[in-house]
């Protein structure tokens, strides 16, 4: 079941805003947040402490070089810790809040991953997730593509990492809710990744999905959802 009732916010303002409501219905208590994916991520802004929420932010993502680098200048967190996103130790129900903003789709084994934050969550906890969905035309070349043209898709030099597991997609996610009995709280799209390319890309990409007969869509290429884990200890979750 997906709510629509607020409107989409694409600013990167969507998981602050959920946290925020999330702590005015809880005054007076001092939210624990994951950043799974901390390595790539903006940094979290909550307001100033003391002001808005009281938090403690805890990041967590995969030990590589540039992923280190990040998230040492990162000035949000509390504590953090790289390694192997299947072992590092993540306490059960413990946080409020779980943001995994582009981890699904560079990660393999992503399912159990996820299972690990679900778990980590305390019932009634929400969890963020935005990821470039596998089943687009952006997803299809990003993973298709050999490693020295991956550069000019991305105009980066050096472009995330890339797994895009079955779950890193819009079905693989829906999916993956209704088998954990998660809630789809809210559920969006957008085309972020693709508003750097010209008329003659986006043609090119208009194209490719024709050809796939609509199998991989153009219409967006980033998928945004709120996870809600259900209240009732009783409930089908891990």
């Amino acid at each position: 079941m997906t709510d629509l009732r607020t409107p989409p916010i694409h600013d990167g303002g969507l998981f602050p805003a959920r946290v925020r409501e999330y702590a005015y219905e809880r005054p007076l208590q001092r939210l624990a947040i994951l950043d799974a994916g901390c390595g790539w991520a903006d940094e979290i802004d909550l307001g100033p402490a003391g002001e808005s929420v009281e938090r403690a932010i805890t990041g967590i993502d995969d030990d590589l070089p540039a992923l280190r680098a990040h998230t040492r200048t990162r000035r949000d967190l509390d504590s953090w810790q790289l390694g192997d996103l299947r072992t590092v130790p993540m306490p059960p129900r413990v946080f409020d809040a779980v943001r995994a903003s582009h981890l699904i789709e560079r990660i393999s084994h992503a399912e159990l991953v996820l299972d690990r934050f679900v778990a980590a969550l305390k019932p009634g906890g929400l969890m963020v997730v935005r990821f470039r969905d596998r089943d687009t035309v952006f997803g299809f070349l990003d993973r298709r593509l050999p490693h020295w043209l991956r550069p000019l898709l991305w105009h980066s030099e050096q472009p995330p990492p890339v797994a895009y597991d079955r779950v890193a997609s819009l079905e693989g996610m829906r999916w993956y809710c209704m088998m954990r009995g998660l809630v789809i709280a809210e559920e969006y799209t957008s085309r972020d990744t693709m508003t750097g390319f010209g008329r003659l890309m986006g043609a090119a990409f208009r194209t490719l999905s024709l050809l796939s007969r609509n199998r991989l869509t153009s219409a967006y290429s980033e998928v945004t959802m709120v996870i809600r884990k259900p209240e009732n200890r009783f409930a089908r979750i891990i």
